[in-house]
């Protein structure tokens, strides 16, 4: 063996919330792994920020102490509901949970990806089997007998991990050289997002705004409340639809805070801190293959992005959870093959396929604001419609009724319509 080269059970690649989900679970199992990123930490993910239920989930069941010390940190907001603006500007305002108390926990939270991805690697410092280094880009990634040669840019070190998790982003090189995943612009999109200070109009119980104007549909812009009077702001659009369109996001961005008739007032007095930036997010609007043979890929590696709300970190998060959970076994059974890892494929999709698939349904209604404008005026007129959209939120039972063709039935020609039927 090489005098530089170490062995380790697991490597993994990237230290953003999947990378960390998946390093903690395998440290509870008695797996020692090895967690490296190219960054070095505090770094900034440029990001929507929101934390939703998932991720709250998640937490608790890995666990929930983590979620306690979340809760602490003053770079964080709880969040309470989402206020969908429909193309016609009508406002729709859905709690995620019916009966609220801001006296009891969140159901979601909001914290700039500086902040909260930092927090999550002070949490790794309480797990001794977790080998986490900076400063390590991955360069070089050879299958033999034993495992994973792995190489890492501008070092002599060489690593052999029997199981390879790829949670490096967006971008992964792992995820294009080994898993063969390609952008395909229908299910990618490209967005950019901004801080600023002195947004007025944030709600109170800090519900995030999406905003689905017409000129950049079946994207949205967003406006998501942080402490401290901070707001995370942001446009959305899915890839091909800039290509046709001959969009220029960072114009039509511009545009909207400083012309639209609505949004212009609430920037009247808002200032920009930092700059513009922008990033592309993966889908998950279609099935991938997203392991191999003793490899398996997490979040945004995995394109596991939801279609219709951008969310990235609460699928990341799971999918990094079942990775690690995958990757026990794996080491347990002593079984490394490309159909021992189609467990996780199947373990991903089992928890995630049919939300996706639904918000891929969404993001295609979006493309009729007739259709959406109908929904939010609707449910402003009806009780019944508003609570099945708020608990549309927990129950995915009740979300799979916007797939049925009775739902807009009775949308279309009922006053009254009997959504819950």
């Amino acid at each position: 063996m090489d005098k530089a080269e170490k062995e380790y059970p697991v490597l993994i690649s990237g230290a953003g919330p999947g990378g960390v989900l998946a390093a903690i679970t395998l440290a509870k199992a008695g797996v020692q792994v090895l967690l490296v990123d190219k960054a070095k930490f505090p770094r900034d993910k440029i990001c929507g920020d929101a934390l939703s239920g998932k991720v709250v989930e998640v937490f608790k069941k890995t666990d929930p102490e983590i979620l306690q010390r979340l809760k602490l940190q003053p770079s964080q907001v709880g969040s309470w509901g989402v206020d969908f603006y429909a193309p016609n500007r009508n406002k729709l305002h859905v709690p995620f949970r019916l009966d609220y108390s801001v006296q009891s926990d969140a159901p979601g939270y909001i914290s700039p990806r500086l902040d909260f991805d930092n927090f999550l690697i002070g949490e790794l410092k309480r797990y001794p089997l977790v080998e986490f280094l900076e400063d390590h880009e991955v360069t070089s990634t050879t299958l033999t007998s034993k495992g994973y040669q792995i190489k890492f840019k501008g070092r002599e070190e060489v690593v052999v991990a029997k199981i390879l998790i790829a949670a490096d982003g967006a971008h992964s090189t792992i995820a294009r050289k080994i898993g063969a995943i390609k952008v395909e612009k229908q299910h990618y999109c490209g967005g950019l997002r901004a801080y600023y200070q002195g947004v007025s109009g944030l709600d109170k119980d800090n519900f995030i705004e999406l905003h689905f104007l017409k000129n950049v549909l079946p994207g949205y812009f967003w406006i998501f409340p942080l402490p401290n009077g901070m707001a995370n702001v942001g446009i959305g659009m899915r890839s091909d639809k800039i290509s046709q369109k001959k969009i220029d996001l960072k114009l039509v961005l511009k545009q909207i805070i400083e012309e639209d008739p609505v949004i212009r007032e609430r920037f009247k007095s808002a200032t920009i801190i930092g700059e513009v930036k922008g990033y592309g997010l993966p889908l998950g609007s279609k099935k991938r293959k997203i392991s191999g043979e003793r490899m398996m890929l997490v979040g945004d590696a995995a394109s596991l992005i939801d279609p219709f709300t951008g969310e990235g970190i609460g699928n990341a998060m799971v999918s990094g959870m079942l990775a690690g959970k995958q990757a026990v076994h794996a080491l347990q059974v002593q079984e490394y093959s490309a159909k021992a890892f189609q467990a996780y494929d199947e373990e991903v999709y089992g928890r995630l396929w049919s939300e996706l698939r639904l918000s891929k349904v969404m993001q295609e209604m979006v493309n009729y604001p007739w259709l959406f404008d109908l929904v939010v005026n609707k449910a402003n007129r009806n009780e019944e419609l508003r609570t099945t959209i708020s608990c549309m939120f927990e129950d995915l039972d009740m979300r799979s009724k916007l797939r049925s063709p009775r739902f807009y039935f009775n949308l279309l020609f009922s006053d009254d319509p009997k959504v819950t039927s």
